[in-house]
Protein backbone atom coordinates (compact mmCIF):
# COMPACT_ATOMS: atom_id res chain seq x y z
CA UNK A 1 0.00 0.00 0.00
CA UNK A 2 1.29 3.45 -0.91
CA UNK A 3 2.53 5.20 2.25
CA UNK A 4 1.22 8.51 0.86
CA UNK A 5 -2.29 7.38 1.76
CA UNK A 6 -1.51 7.46 5.49
CA UNK A 7 -1.71 11.26 5.42
CA UNK A 8 -3.87 11.93 2.43
CA UNK A 9 -4.19 15.35 0.79
CA UNK A 10 -6.66 15.11 -2.07
CA UNK A 11 -6.48 17.76 -4.84
CA UNK A 12 -10.09 18.79 -4.16
CA UNK A 13 -9.66 19.35 -0.43
CA UNK A 14 -9.08 22.74 1.22
CA UNK A 15 -7.81 23.53 4.66
CA UNK A 16 -9.90 25.79 6.87
CA UNK A 17 -7.81 28.88 6.17
CA UNK A 18 -8.07 28.54 2.39
CA UNK A 19 -11.81 27.86 2.58
CA UNK A 20 -12.35 30.97 4.74
CA UNK A 21 -10.31 33.12 2.37
CA UNK A 22 -12.14 31.98 -0.76
CA UNK A 23 -15.54 31.96 0.95
CA UNK A 24 -15.15 35.49 2.29
CA UNK A 25 -14.00 36.66 -1.15
CA UNK A 26 -17.08 35.11 -2.76
CA UNK A 27 -19.49 36.57 -0.20
CA UNK A 28 -18.03 40.02 -0.91
CA UNK A 29 -18.51 39.50 -4.63
CA UNK A 30 -22.12 38.33 -4.18
CA UNK A 31 -22.92 41.23 -1.85
CA UNK A 32 -21.56 43.64 -4.45
CA UNK A 33 -23.64 41.93 -7.12
CA UNK A 34 -26.83 42.28 -5.07
CA UNK A 35 -25.99 45.94 -4.48
CA UNK A 36 -25.26 46.95 -8.07
CA UNK A 37 -27.45 44.57 -10.10
CA UNK A 38 -30.64 46.74 -9.96
CA UNK A 39 -28.78 49.63 -11.59
CA UNK A 40 -27.52 47.60 -14.55
CA UNK A 41 -29.28 45.97 -17.50
CA UNK A 42 -31.67 43.07 -16.95
CA UNK A 43 -29.58 41.13 -19.47
CA UNK A 44 -26.57 41.90 -21.66
CA UNK A 45 -28.45 40.15 -24.52
CA UNK A 46 -25.32 38.61 -25.96
CA UNK A 47 -25.23 36.15 -28.82
CA UNK A 48 -24.68 32.44 -28.41
CA UNK A 49 -21.30 32.75 -30.10
CA UNK A 50 -20.18 35.54 -27.78
CA UNK A 51 -21.13 33.69 -24.59
CA UNK A 52 -19.71 30.37 -25.75
CA UNK A 53 -16.49 32.09 -26.83
CA UNK A 54 -15.85 33.31 -23.28
CA UNK A 55 -15.28 29.72 -22.17
CA UNK A 56 -12.78 28.93 -24.92
CA UNK A 57 -12.69 25.84 -27.09
CA UNK A 58 -10.01 23.83 -25.32
CA UNK A 59 -10.48 20.36 -23.87
CA UNK A 60 -10.48 19.20 -20.28
CA UNK A 61 -7.46 20.70 -18.44
CA UNK A 62 -4.75 18.19 -17.65
CA UNK A 63 -3.65 20.04 -14.53
CA UNK A 64 -5.56 22.01 -11.94
CA UNK A 65 -5.54 25.73 -11.10
CA UNK A 66 -5.86 27.95 -8.03
CA UNK A 67 -9.30 27.51 -6.45
CA UNK A 68 -9.60 31.12 -5.33
CA UNK A 69 -8.96 32.48 -8.81
CA UNK A 70 -11.35 29.97 -10.33
CA UNK A 71 -14.20 30.93 -8.00
CA UNK A 72 -13.55 34.63 -8.53
CA UNK A 73 -13.50 34.24 -12.32
CA UNK A 74 -16.65 32.08 -12.33
CA UNK A 75 -18.51 34.70 -10.30
CA UNK A 76 -17.52 37.44 -12.72
CA UNK A 77 -18.60 35.36 -15.73
CA UNK A 78 -22.03 34.84 -14.18
CA UNK A 79 -22.42 38.42 -12.93
CA UNK A 80 -21.56 39.90 -16.33
CA UNK A 81 -23.15 37.42 -18.74
CA UNK A 82 -26.49 36.31 -17.30
CA UNK A 83 -30.18 37.14 -17.45
CA UNK A 84 -30.97 38.43 -13.95
CA UNK A 85 -34.38 37.30 -12.77
CA UNK A 86 -33.62 39.14 -9.53
CA UNK A 87 -33.56 42.48 -11.37
CA UNK A 88 -36.50 44.75 -10.42
CA UNK A 89 -37.47 45.09 -14.09
CA UNK A 90 -37.52 41.39 -14.85
CA UNK A 91 -41.16 40.69 -15.76
CA UNK A 92 -40.59 37.80 -18.13
CA UNK A 93 -41.40 34.48 -16.55
CA UNK A 94 -42.75 33.13 -13.28
CA UNK A 95 -39.27 32.87 -11.81
CA UNK A 96 -38.93 34.98 -8.73
CA UNK A 97 -36.24 37.24 -7.43
CA UNK A 98 -34.28 34.86 -5.16
CA UNK A 99 -34.27 35.56 -1.43
CA UNK A 100 -30.72 36.30 -0.20
CA UNK A 101 -31.27 34.01 2.78
CA UNK A 102 -32.01 31.27 0.24
CA UNK A 103 -28.60 31.75 -1.36
CA UNK A 104 -26.97 31.39 2.06
CA UNK A 105 -29.15 28.34 2.74
CA UNK A 106 -27.97 26.60 -0.44
CA UNK A 107 -24.37 27.30 0.60
CA UNK A 108 -25.02 25.73 3.99
CA UNK A 109 -27.00 22.79 2.57
CA UNK A 110 -24.18 21.99 0.15
CA UNK A 111 -21.61 22.04 2.93
CA UNK A 112 -23.54 19.48 5.01
CA UNK A 113 -24.49 17.56 1.84
CA UNK A 114 -27.39 15.74 3.46
CA UNK A 115 -29.00 12.94 1.47
CA UNK A 116 -32.64 13.54 2.36
CA UNK A 117 -33.77 10.18 1.09
CA UNK A 118 -33.91 8.42 4.45
CA UNK A 119 -34.22 9.71 8.00
CA UNK A 120 -31.13 7.80 9.13
CA UNK A 121 -29.05 9.52 6.44
CA UNK A 122 -30.34 13.04 7.20
CA UNK A 123 -32.24 13.24 10.48
CA UNK A 124 -32.34 17.01 10.93
CA UNK A 125 -32.74 17.76 7.23
CA UNK A 126 -35.65 15.30 7.03
CA UNK A 127 -37.44 16.92 9.95
CA UNK A 128 -36.86 20.39 8.49
CA UNK A 129 -38.37 19.25 5.16
CA UNK A 130 -41.38 17.75 6.94
CA UNK A 131 -41.95 20.99 8.84
CA UNK A 132 -41.54 23.01 5.64
CA UNK A 133 -44.18 20.89 3.88
CA UNK A 134 -46.60 21.43 6.80
CA UNK A 135 -45.98 25.17 6.79
CA UNK A 136 -46.51 25.49 3.02
CA UNK A 137 -49.79 23.59 3.30
CA UNK A 138 -50.90 25.72 6.25
CA UNK A 139 -50.05 28.94 4.42
CA UNK A 140 -52.28 27.89 1.52
CA UNK A 141 -55.15 26.66 3.66
CA UNK A 142 -54.50 23.03 2.72
CA UNK A 143 -54.70 20.34 5.43
CA UNK A 144 -51.36 20.49 7.25
CA UNK A 145 -51.46 16.76 8.08
CA UNK A 146 -51.18 15.91 4.39
CA UNK A 147 -48.34 13.97 2.85
CA UNK A 148 -45.80 15.85 0.80
CA UNK A 149 -42.23 16.43 -0.22
CA UNK A 150 -39.98 18.88 -2.03
CA UNK A 151 -39.18 18.24 -5.69
CA UNK A 152 -37.21 19.97 -8.43
CA UNK A 153 -40.10 22.13 -9.61
CA UNK A 154 -43.67 22.24 -10.83
CA UNK A 155 -43.29 19.58 -13.52
CA UNK A 156 -42.03 16.97 -11.09
CA UNK A 157 -44.36 17.98 -8.25
CA UNK A 158 -47.38 17.69 -10.56
CA UNK A 159 -46.19 14.33 -11.90
CA UNK A 160 -45.71 12.95 -8.38
CA UNK A 161 -49.26 13.92 -7.48
CA UNK A 162 -50.73 12.48 -10.66
CA UNK A 163 -48.90 9.18 -10.27
CA UNK A 164 -50.37 8.90 -6.76
CA UNK A 165 -53.80 9.56 -8.32
CA UNK A 166 -53.30 6.97 -11.04
CA UNK A 167 -52.17 4.34 -8.55
CA UNK A 168 -55.17 4.89 -6.30
CA UNK A 169 -57.93 5.44 -8.82
CA UNK A 170 -56.98 2.87 -11.47
CA UNK A 171 -57.26 -0.85 -10.78
CA UNK A 172 -54.73 -3.48 -11.92
CA UNK A 173 -56.77 -4.28 -15.04
CA UNK A 174 -57.38 -0.69 -16.05
CA UNK A 175 -57.42 0.16 -19.73
CA UNK A 176 -57.66 3.46 -21.57
CA UNK A 177 -57.27 5.67 -18.54
CA UNK A 178 -58.03 9.34 -19.08
CA UNK A 179 -57.90 12.59 -17.17
CA UNK A 180 -59.47 15.99 -17.87
CA UNK A 181 -57.72 19.32 -18.30
CA UNK A 182 -58.35 22.69 -19.88
CA UNK A 183 -56.24 23.96 -22.75
CA UNK A 184 -54.61 26.43 -20.33
CA UNK A 185 -53.05 23.56 -18.38
CA UNK A 186 -49.24 23.66 -18.37
CA UNK A 187 -47.35 21.25 -20.65
CA UNK A 188 -46.32 19.05 -17.71
CA UNK A 189 -49.60 17.19 -18.25
CA UNK A 190 -48.48 16.02 -21.69
CA UNK A 191 -45.18 14.76 -20.29
CA UNK A 192 -47.06 13.00 -17.48
CA UNK A 193 -49.39 11.32 -19.97
CA UNK A 194 -46.41 9.99 -21.93
CA UNK A 195 -44.69 8.72 -18.78
CA UNK A 196 -47.67 7.34 -16.87
CA UNK A 197 -49.74 6.02 -19.76
CA UNK A 198 -53.10 7.78 -19.98
CA UNK A 199 -55.08 9.96 -22.35
CA UNK A 200 -55.84 13.65 -21.88
CA UNK A 201 -59.31 14.96 -22.60
CA UNK A 202 -59.20 18.72 -23.21
CA UNK A 203 -62.46 20.15 -21.93
CA UNK A 204 -63.97 23.32 -20.47
CA UNK A 205 -65.48 23.08 -16.99
CA UNK A 206 -68.99 23.70 -18.39
CA UNK A 207 -68.77 20.51 -20.47
CA UNK A 208 -66.89 18.38 -17.94
CA UNK A 209 -69.70 16.18 -16.59
CA UNK A 210 -71.07 15.42 -20.04
CA UNK A 211 -67.59 14.49 -21.29
CA UNK A 212 -66.90 12.20 -18.29
CA UNK A 213 -70.14 10.29 -18.79
CA UNK A 214 -69.65 10.06 -22.55
CA UNK A 215 -66.14 8.66 -22.08
CA UNK A 216 -67.34 6.05 -19.61
CA UNK A 217 -70.00 4.97 -22.07
CA UNK A 218 -67.28 4.48 -24.68
CA UNK A 219 -65.19 2.25 -22.42
CA UNK A 220 -62.66 4.77 -21.13
CA UNK A 221 -61.79 4.93 -17.44
CA UNK A 222 -61.66 8.51 -16.12
CA UNK A 223 -59.49 8.87 -13.02
CA UNK A 224 -58.62 12.56 -12.46
CA UNK A 225 -59.50 16.16 -13.18
CA UNK A 226 -56.75 18.79 -13.37
CA UNK A 227 -57.48 22.30 -12.14
CA UNK A 228 -55.16 25.25 -12.63
CA UNK A 229 -54.57 27.82 -9.92
CA UNK A 230 -52.90 30.53 -11.97
CA UNK A 231 -52.20 29.72 -15.61
CA UNK A 232 -48.77 30.49 -16.99
CA UNK A 233 -49.96 32.70 -19.84
CA UNK A 234 -52.52 34.93 -18.10
CA UNK A 235 -52.73 33.91 -14.42
CA UNK A 236 -56.30 32.63 -14.85
CA UNK A 237 -57.79 30.45 -12.10
CA UNK A 238 -60.14 27.56 -12.82
CA UNK A 239 -63.45 27.30 -10.89
CA UNK A 240 -61.88 24.98 -8.32
CA UNK A 241 -64.94 24.61 -6.02
CA UNK A 242 -67.03 23.54 -9.02
CA UNK A 243 -64.39 21.05 -10.12
CA UNK A 244 -64.25 19.64 -6.59
CA UNK A 245 -68.02 19.11 -6.61
CA UNK A 246 -67.85 17.29 -9.93
CA UNK A 247 -65.04 15.05 -8.67
CA UNK A 248 -67.00 14.15 -5.54
CA UNK A 249 -70.09 13.31 -7.59
CA UNK A 250 -68.18 11.30 -10.21
CA UNK A 251 -65.67 9.67 -7.83
CA UNK A 252 -62.61 11.23 -9.47
CA UNK A 253 -59.36 12.60 -8.06
CA UNK A 254 -59.01 16.39 -8.15
CA UNK A 255 -55.46 17.60 -8.66
CA UNK A 256 -54.67 21.32 -8.65
CA UNK A 257 -51.64 22.72 -10.43
CA UNK A 258 -50.94 25.62 -8.10
CA UNK A 259 -47.30 26.01 -9.10
CA UNK A 260 -47.76 29.75 -9.58
CA UNK A 261 -50.90 30.91 -7.80
CA UNK A 262 -51.45 28.30 -5.11
CA UNK A 263 -49.61 30.16 -2.37
CA UNK A 264 -51.84 33.22 -2.91
CA UNK A 265 -54.97 31.29 -1.89
CA UNK A 266 -55.39 33.06 1.45
CA UNK A 267 -53.86 36.41 0.45
CA UNK A 268 -56.41 39.27 0.54
CA UNK A 269 -57.42 40.30 -2.97
CA UNK A 270 -56.72 36.92 -4.58
CA UNK A 271 -59.53 35.26 -6.58
CA UNK A 272 -62.06 33.47 -4.40
CA UNK A 273 -61.81 30.35 -6.56
CA UNK A 274 -58.27 29.84 -5.26
CA UNK A 275 -59.68 28.83 -1.89
CA UNK A 276 -61.10 25.77 -3.57
CA UNK A 277 -57.66 24.18 -3.68
CA UNK A 278 -58.24 23.20 -0.04
CA UNK A 279 -60.76 20.66 -1.42
CA UNK A 280 -58.27 18.98 -3.76
CA UNK A 281 -56.86 15.49 -3.34
CA UNK A 282 -53.45 16.86 -4.30
CA UNK A 283 -51.80 20.19 -5.03
CA UNK A 284 -48.46 21.13 -6.60
CA UNK A 285 -46.78 24.44 -5.75
CA UNK A 286 -43.44 26.01 -6.61
CA UNK A 287 -41.63 27.78 -3.76
CA UNK A 288 -39.17 29.03 -6.37
CA UNK A 289 -42.02 31.04 -7.85
CA UNK A 290 -44.10 33.04 -5.36
CA UNK A 291 -42.25 32.08 -2.19
CA UNK A 292 -39.12 33.63 -3.72
CA UNK A 293 -36.84 30.63 -3.14
CA UNK A 294 -33.79 30.18 -5.37
CA UNK A 295 -34.12 27.46 -7.98
CA UNK A 296 -34.88 24.55 -7.61
CA UNK A 297 -37.84 24.06 -5.28
CA UNK A 298 -41.20 22.48 -6.08
CA UNK A 299 -43.58 20.90 -3.57
CA UNK A 300 -46.08 18.05 -3.98
CA UNK A 301 -48.92 17.87 -1.44
CA UNK A 302 -51.27 14.86 -1.23
CA UNK A 303 -54.22 14.90 1.16
CA UNK A 304 -53.76 11.29 2.30
CA UNK A 305 -50.09 10.47 2.92
CA UNK A 306 -50.87 6.77 2.36
CA UNK A 307 -51.50 7.51 -1.32
CA UNK A 308 -47.87 8.59 -1.73
CA UNK A 309 -46.67 5.47 0.10
CA UNK A 310 -48.79 3.23 -2.10
CA UNK A 311 -47.41 4.88 -5.23
CA UNK A 312 -43.71 4.99 -4.38
CA UNK A 313 -42.82 2.68 -1.49
CA UNK A 314 -40.66 -0.30 -2.47
CA UNK A 315 -38.27 -2.13 -0.13
CA UNK A 316 -35.39 -4.08 -1.65
CA UNK A 317 -33.30 -6.24 0.67
CA UNK A 318 -30.45 -3.73 0.97
CA UNK A 319 -32.77 -1.08 2.53
CA UNK A 320 -32.71 -1.05 6.31
CA UNK A 321 -34.76 2.00 7.28
CA UNK A 322 -37.48 0.81 9.60
CA UNK A 323 -39.44 2.68 12.25
CA UNK A 324 -41.84 5.61 12.40
CA UNK A 325 -39.51 8.20 10.88
CA UNK A 326 -40.16 9.73 7.44
CA UNK A 327 -38.10 8.19 4.66
CA UNK A 328 -38.64 10.33 1.58
CA UNK A 329 -37.62 7.58 -0.82
CA UNK A 330 -40.99 6.06 0.18
CA UNK A 331 -42.91 9.19 -0.84
CA UNK A 332 -41.43 10.09 -4.21
CA UNK A 333 -39.38 8.85 -7.18
CA UNK A 334 -35.91 9.83 -5.92
CA UNK A 335 -33.70 7.84 -3.59
CA UNK A 336 -30.83 10.31 -3.36
CA UNK A 337 -32.29 13.75 -2.66
CA UNK A 338 -30.68 17.11 -2.01
CA UNK A 339 -31.65 19.39 0.86
CA UNK A 340 -34.00 21.72 -1.05
CA UNK A 341 -36.14 22.53 1.95
CA UNK A 342 -33.56 24.56 3.88
CA UNK A 343 -33.84 27.68 1.71
CA UNK A 344 -37.64 27.62 1.94
CA UNK A 345 -37.67 26.90 5.68
CA UNK A 346 -35.25 29.71 6.54
CA UNK A 347 -37.15 32.26 4.45
CA UNK A 348 -40.46 31.25 6.04
CA UNK A 349 -38.88 31.77 9.45
CA UNK A 350 -37.26 35.05 8.43
CA UNK A 351 -40.46 36.84 7.34
CA UNK A 352 -43.31 34.66 8.63
CA UNK A 353 -46.84 34.47 7.29
CA UNK A 354 -47.36 38.24 7.48
CA UNK A 355 -44.23 38.96 5.44
CA UNK A 356 -45.27 36.64 2.63
CA UNK A 357 -48.85 37.93 2.60
CA UNK A 358 -47.49 41.46 2.19
CA UNK A 359 -44.98 40.62 -0.56
CA UNK A 360 -47.45 38.57 -2.61
CA UNK A 361 -50.13 41.22 -2.10
CA UNK A 362 -47.71 43.95 -3.18
CA UNK A 363 -46.93 42.05 -6.39
CA UNK A 364 -50.64 41.78 -7.18
CA UNK A 365 -51.24 45.48 -6.47
CA UNK A 366 -48.31 46.47 -8.70
CA UNK A 367 -49.76 44.35 -11.49
CA UNK A 368 -53.15 46.02 -11.07
CA UNK A 369 -51.46 49.43 -11.19
CA UNK A 370 -49.69 48.51 -14.43
CA UNK A 371 -53.01 47.39 -15.85
CA UNK A 372 -54.55 50.79 -14.98
CA UNK A 373 -51.64 52.73 -16.50
CA UNK A 374 -51.83 50.77 -19.74
CA UNK A 375 -55.62 51.12 -19.92
CA UNK A 376 -55.26 54.89 -19.68
CA UNK A 377 -53.11 55.09 -22.81
CA UNK A 378 -54.50 55.11 -26.36
CA UNK A 379 -51.42 53.37 -27.81
CA UNK A 380 -52.04 50.07 -25.99
CA UNK A 381 -54.67 47.36 -26.02
CA UNK A 382 -54.98 45.52 -22.71
CA UNK A 383 -56.27 41.96 -22.65
CA UNK A 384 -56.11 40.50 -19.15
CA UNK A 385 -55.03 41.08 -15.57
CA UNK A 386 -55.06 38.10 -13.19
CA UNK A 387 -53.05 37.58 -10.01
CA UNK A 388 -49.79 39.37 -10.94
CA UNK A 389 -49.85 38.97 -14.73
CA UNK A 390 -50.92 41.59 -17.30
CA UNK A 391 -51.21 40.87 -21.02
CA UNK A 392 -51.35 43.69 -23.55
CA UNK A 393 -49.99 44.84 -26.89
CA UNK A 394 -48.63 47.96 -28.47
CA UNK A 395 -51.32 49.24 -30.86
CA UNK A 396 -50.77 52.86 -31.91
CA UNK A 397 -53.52 54.82 -33.63
CA UNK A 398 -53.98 53.69 -37.20
CA UNK A 399 -52.52 50.22 -36.70
CA UNK A 400 -55.40 47.72 -36.67
CA UNK A 401 -54.32 45.02 -39.12
CA UNK A 402 -53.95 41.82 -37.08
CA UNK A 403 -51.04 40.39 -39.04
CA UNK A 404 -49.11 43.64 -38.74
CA UNK A 405 -49.91 43.96 -35.03
CA UNK A 406 -48.58 40.45 -34.53
CA UNK A 407 -45.35 41.22 -36.39
CA UNK A 408 -44.78 44.57 -34.71
CA UNK A 409 -45.28 43.22 -31.20
CA UNK A 410 -43.14 40.17 -31.89
CA UNK A 411 -40.30 42.40 -33.05
CA UNK A 412 -40.97 44.77 -30.17
CA UNK A 413 -40.51 42.00 -27.60
CA UNK A 414 -37.11 41.22 -29.11
CA UNK A 415 -36.10 44.89 -28.96
CA UNK A 416 -37.22 45.22 -25.34
CA UNK A 417 -35.14 42.22 -24.32
CA UNK A 418 -32.07 43.38 -26.23
CA UNK A 419 -32.32 46.86 -24.73
CA UNK A 420 -31.70 45.54 -21.22
CA UNK A 421 -34.15 48.14 -19.88
CA UNK A 422 -36.77 45.52 -19.01
CA UNK A 423 -37.59 41.91 -19.75
CA UNK A 424 -41.08 40.81 -20.79
CA UNK A 425 -42.40 37.63 -22.37
CA UNK A 426 -45.35 36.86 -24.65
CA UNK A 427 -48.68 35.05 -24.62
CA UNK A 428 -51.38 34.21 -27.12
CA UNK A 429 -54.72 35.62 -25.90
CA UNK A 430 -57.78 34.76 -27.99
CA UNK A 431 -55.48 34.09 -30.92
CA UNK A 432 -53.70 37.45 -30.60
CA UNK A 433 -50.00 37.91 -29.91
CA UNK A 434 -49.64 39.74 -26.61
CA UNK A 435 -46.83 41.10 -24.49
CA UNK A 436 -46.87 39.69 -20.97
CA UNK A 437 -45.63 41.26 -17.73
CA UNK A 438 -45.45 39.00 -14.69
CA UNK A 439 -44.45 40.31 -11.26
CA UNK A 440 -43.16 37.76 -8.74
CA UNK A 441 -40.39 40.00 -7.54
CA UNK A 442 -39.96 41.58 -4.12
CA UNK A 443 -37.45 44.05 -5.60
CA UNK A 444 -39.92 45.55 -8.10
CA UNK A 445 -41.22 48.98 -7.13
CA UNK A 446 -43.89 51.39 -8.37
CA UNK A 447 -41.22 53.28 -10.36
CA UNK A 448 -40.25 50.08 -12.19
CA UNK A 449 -43.86 49.32 -13.09
CA UNK A 450 -44.60 52.86 -14.23
CA UNK A 451 -41.57 52.80 -16.52
CA UNK A 452 -42.93 49.92 -18.62
CA UNK A 453 -45.44 51.78 -20.84
CA UNK A 454 -42.92 54.46 -21.82
CA UNK A 455 -40.16 51.92 -22.54
CA UNK A 456 -42.47 49.79 -24.68
CA UNK A 457 -43.95 52.77 -26.56
CA UNK A 458 -40.55 54.35 -27.25
CA UNK A 459 -39.12 51.13 -28.66
CA UNK A 460 -42.35 50.39 -30.51
CA UNK A 461 -42.25 53.74 -32.30
CA UNK A 462 -38.96 52.74 -33.94
CA UNK A 463 -40.54 49.74 -35.69
CA UNK A 464 -41.86 50.48 -39.21
CA UNK A 465 -45.33 49.24 -40.07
Amino acid sequence: MNEDLRIRKAPLDMDAAEFRRIGHQLVEQIAGFFETMPEGPVTPAESLEAVRGLLGSGGLPESGADAGELVKDAAELLFQHSLFNGHPRFFGYITSSPAPIGALADFLASAVNANVGAWKLAPMATEIEAQTVRWIAEFMGYPSDCGGLLASGGNMANMICLLAARKKMAGPDSKRLCCYASKETHTWIQKAADMHGFEIRWVDSDDLVEQIRSDRAQGLQPFAVIGTAGSVSTGAVDPLPELAAVCRAENLWLHVDGAYGGVAALVPGAPEDLRGLALADSVAVDPHKWLYAPLEAGCALVRDRRDLLNAFSHHPSYYNFDGDAINYFDLGPQNSRGFRALKVWLALRQVGRAGYVKMIGDDMRLSQHLHSRLMARPDFQVFTQNLSIVTFRYAPEGLRDEATLHRVNQELLDRIEKSGEAFLSNAMVDGKYALRACIVNFRTSLDDVEAIPDIVARLGQSIPW
